[in-house]
């Protein structure tokens, strides 16, 4: 548990996440490659790549021809972004001129520390360098007295223009405390410190749990396991913005790996599609858990309780790509484990919210089941989990990445 609480701790955003994965897996003997030169993939060996500083797949050898076992999660949560031109002074305060990243729970990030964190990138002997970047100061979004706002209480609601984070007194220049750079992808990230609590400890709350808290899951059971066949992590980037660029779940990245691990071991067109066919993906996104101050808005028997398991989601109108064919696999794969399921399903009369596992079945049509922790706060400043779900998760993890799932026609044979 410390060095989950020490991952979420520094891993402020997307650009911190993948820098924290980075030295995980090359603690456990995980090689980088290079999307630009060409890969020596052996069957005995364990990888990873990263593509935009902010996402990055690993995976480790086996038989191709036999199909991928895939882990997707996402690493990037709501915060707030900075402009361009991003400081805005009156001579008396400095505040940062930023735009919500992703659906934020935005009230939840007032009166709290935040800190700067992403990427700059600079001008280094002629070449622009991207370098991770994390403030040594801490920002903050200050509310209004409620002696101004009278009715606060009632229907508060923040102005995402007029309600900016704080940098400093007087008059500041942003770009002589981040140090010079070409450009920058800046956010306010909130930085509060995980923190244990509860009567007997029992829950965690922590920034950026969703979805945090299923990449170190994925990265930690795959580089700990003793793997059989493909298996493959998938920590993809802009999940919270609808996956839609070179580094999400909408791009060609997930594709593009398992395309080359396949040309790597020498499998034809027909051979890789049919592996594809043979392939099974997990979809691992936090789940709303059940609020026992909030009972009615939720199902009246499909709920996710904290402390009761990981969470398998269902939708009839595809928000999930769970089926029943790839809910049994995730029963059998978990039960045998003795790690703790619970189904989870959105009221009826209610809209539900979406992951990226129906993002990646457009760039590789994989049976895929959506699974998650159950989660209280989602999207705000902190969330919470319960440490028993997060250790239910590792259980069924380790025992996806042994499992042998074999296709024979229809039936699907877990050994």
């Amino acid at each position: 548990m410390h060095d989950f609480l020490q991952f979420l701790e520094h891993a402020y955003t997307a650009y911190q996440a993948v820098g924290c994965a980075r030295e995980i897996l090359k603690r456990h003997g995980f090689e980088e490659l290079d999307e630009r030169l060409p890969w020596d993939v052996r069957p005995e060996g364990k990888y990873f790549v990263v593509r935009g500083g902010s996402a990055v797949i690993a995976f480790t050898g086996g038989d191709a021809a036999q199909g991928f076992k895939i882990v997707a999660s996402h690493t990037d949560s709501p915060c707030l972004k900075l402009k361009e031109n991003a400081t805005l002074s009156d001579g008396n305060a400095t505040r940062l001129n930023t735009e919500p990243y992703g659906g934020g729970l935005w009230y939840t990030f007032f009166d709290r520390p935040l800190r700067l964190a992403g990427r700059v990138v600079r001008e280094e002997a002629g070449a622009l360098t991207p370098c991770s970047f994390v403030s040594d100061f801490s920002v903050s979004l200050p509310s209004l007295a409620v002696h101004l706002q009278r009715d606060a209480n009632e229907k508060f609601a923040p102005n995402l223009q007029n309600d900016l984070p704080v940098l400093s007194l007087g008059d500041r220049d942003l770009r002589a405390l981040i140090g010079d750079c070409v450009s920058f992808d800046l956010y306010a990230a909130c930085a509060e410190k995980p923190y244990l609590w509860g009567a007997d400890g029992e829950f965690l709350s922590s920034p950026r749990l969703d979805d945090l808290a299923s990449v170190y899951a994925s990265l930690n059971t795959l580089a700990k396991s003793r793997t059989a066949g493909v298996c493959i992590a998938a920590c993809l980037d802009s999940e919270e913005i609808g996956s839609r660029t070179r580094q999400g779940a909408g791009s060609d990245f997930l594709r593009m790996v398992l395309s080359r691990i396949a040309e790597a071991q020498g499998l034809s067109g027909a051979q890789y599609a049919a592996a594809l066919a043979a392939s099974f993906c997990i979809s691992l996104d936090n789940a709303q858990g059940f609020h026992p101050n909030h009972a009615a808005k939720y199902d009246p028997s499909d709920r996710a309780y904290l402390g009761k398991g990981v969470a398998l989601k269902g939708h009839a109108g595809g928000a999930y790509t769970t089926d029943a064919l790839s809910s049994a696999v995730v029963k059998t794969i978990f039960s045998r484990a003795g790690a703790p399921l619970q189904t989870f399903y959105n009221r009826s009369d209610m809209r539900s919210g979406g992951t990226l596992g129906t993002i990646s079945l457009g760039q590789a049509g994989i049976l895929t089941a959506d699974i998650g922790l159950p989660q209280l706060a989602m999207h705000a400043a902190v969330e919470t989990i319960a440490c028993a779900d997060f250790a239910a998760l590792e259980t069924g993890l380790s025992a996806y990445w042994q499992s042998t799932i074999a296709s024979e026609g229809d039936r699907i044979v877990i050994r």
